[in-house]
């Protein structure tokens, strides 16, 4: 009786659930390879003492991803999405398998031309990085709210597992010879293998879902170029072209959908800022020495990623949902002052204070994106969302950007800053 229903249900209702879970796996493929980089930091650290791995490596990434972004979104309306977001997996893909390979070739030693190659291939991650957020963003914006949802979702999602993992194998292998070794490679290669599998989710599954091919072909009918590619590997004919003129000349150019839009753009670029100024440098190196040891800096990215985590799904709690505009700039900006009370504490406070605090910024965190961007693409045809979307992720990418450059002013005054 239930398949009964199902079957008779509107064509855009089925397969929602699947949907939703795609979408978070392939929010995971989105972070998974470079949340390994910065989980198994204290490795980098191990093989490569001299060189800050946690501040160096983010800001080799963070330049080429907003490069990127901001490229991409210039010609958004042109790039089929299909394309661009199955580029991007396969190169993060590839270019986590050649980290592996990196390190057997060197044998886990250090040196100047080993960390030169691991700044290529990290330089790799950020173009990956920019061409799958802003296209799955871009995407899913034209689409309901849940999936943007589930998507942001699986980029925390990768940060709480590879800090589960990394805490698992440092306590497998924390007493064996290389065993900080053996754990990044065992990271590296089930980051390696979610690749893949969302390479193919993204090639063979999720287009052909009832709902996704629903939403596809509404934007496809309100003028959207980017969708064509998507349609056809769902057996759908290219029907962009039976929009009606009206959709296809009425379309608000990018510039006048970032002034409406202005205030969703700033506050997710300060969101970012504030968050990357502390995650993860800071913790690694500015926090001193405490009860937890070597364990200490995993367990604070742990609790960041996991109550970011937390904070991506507490939106789906109607009264916790941030709707209002005003409201979101006013908790935006009041989570500047956290910058003073981990100065204090770092310098005064012991370990719990810390770990309540690293477990604010994360849950502040992905709460408060979420509302950003499941609210801001509401109201427009699907290539303004498609567009908006993209224009979001410059954003988001410019503000972890400056966040990364902000962090190494938390170096001033220490004896071993360079």
């Amino acid at each position: 009786m239930a398949d009964t229903n199902e079957n008779q249900a509107p064509e855009k209702l089925q397969g929602k659930f699947q949907a939703t879970v795609v979408c978070c796996i392939l929010g995971i493929g989105a972070l998974v390879s470079w949340n390994s980089i910065l989980t198994i930091a204290d490795y980098y650290y191990l093989v490569f003492p001299d060189y800050h791995p946690s501040r160096v490596l983010t800001l080799v990434y963070q330049p080429f991803a907003l490069g990127t972004i901001v490229l991409l979104a210039y010609h958004e309306s042109k790039i089929d999405t299909r394309k661009r977001n199955l580029f991007g997996y396969i190169l993060f893909t590839i270019s986590t398998f050649l980290l592996i390979v990196l390190d057997l070739a060197t044998k886990g030693r250090g040196g100047v031309g080993p960390y030169i190659g691991l700044c290529f291939i990290v330089a790799s991650f950020g173009l990956s990085d920019a061409t799958v957020q802003g296209g799955m963003i871009g995407d899913l914006s034209l689409m309901c709210p849940e999936f943007i949802q589930s998507f942001m979702a699986g980029l925390a999602v990768a940060g709480a597992l590879t800090s589960g993992l990394r805490l698992l194998t440092k306590a497998a292998f924390d007493d064996s010879n290389d065993g900080q070794r053996k754990g990044a490679m065992i990271f590296l290669g089930i980051s390696t293998f979610i690749e893949f599998l969302c390479v193919m989710l993204y090639a063979y599954v999720f287009p052909k879902l009832p709902i996704v091919k629903y939403y596809r072909r509404k934007a496809a009918l309100e003028g959207s170029k980017t969708v064509s590619a998507d349609l056809a590997a769902a057996g759908i004919q290219n029907q962009s072209d039976l929009a009606d003129d009206d959709s296809k000349n009425q379309r608000l150019s990018n510039k006048e959908l970032l002034l409406q839009n202005i205030d969703y753009a700033v506050n997710l670029a300060l969101i970012y800022v504030l968050t990357l100024s502390i995650f993860p440098g800071f913790l690694y190196e500015n926090t001193g020495q405490h009860g937890l040891g070597a364990w200490y800096a995993l367990v604070l990215v742990a609790m960041y990623n996991c109550w970011d985590l937390v904070g991506r799904y507490t939106p789906m709690v109607k009264w916790l949902k941030i709707e209002s505009r005003k409201l979101l700039t006013f908790a935006v900006l009041s989570r500047y002052l956290l910058v003073p009370a981990f100065y204090f504490t770092a310098k005064y406070g012991d370990q719990g204070w810390m770990i309540m605090l690293i477990s604010v910024l994360g849950l502040t965190n992905g709460h408060l994106t979420v509302c950003i961007l499941t609210a801001a693409p509401k109201g427009y045809k699907g290539p303004e969302q498609n567009a908006l979307g993209n224009l979001l992720v410059i954003f988001l990418l410019g503000g972890i950007f400056a966040g990364v450059a902000l962090d190494w002013l938390w170096l001033i005054g220490k004896k071993d800053a360079f």
